[in-house]
């Protein structure tokens, strides 16, 4: 069975989730704006979301996680959670 280890930055508009994309691509670090922008809980962690098995997610993460490269940083990804960058650290298919 598919497992994926990601993190993920959370945040209510899409404005926002591309302003955070822009700062990490230009090298800011991503747990750091996740600690400081992700209103999920896991921003604690840095955004770290452990891992899980295809189908754990909403479907909209479900497919980014299970098919965008590793350490690529992926988003805005909308949910009926918010807008979220999501970056897969780990994918075993």
């Amino acid at each position: 069975m598919a497992q994926a280890s990601a993190r993920h930055i959370l945040v209510d508009n899409e404005a926002k989730c591309n302003e955070l994309k822009t700062a990490i691509e230009n090298g800011a670090d991503f747990g750091q704006v996740a600690k400081e922008n992700s209103s999920c809980p896991s921003s604690r962690d840095g955004g770290n979301l452990g891992t899980f098995g295809r189908g754990q997610m909403v479907p909209e993460f479900d497919t980014v996680v299970f098919s965008a490269p590793v350490g690529v940083v992926q988003g805005p990804v909308k949910t009926q959670f918010g807008y979220h960058l999501l970056e897969v650290t780990e994918r075993q298919d």
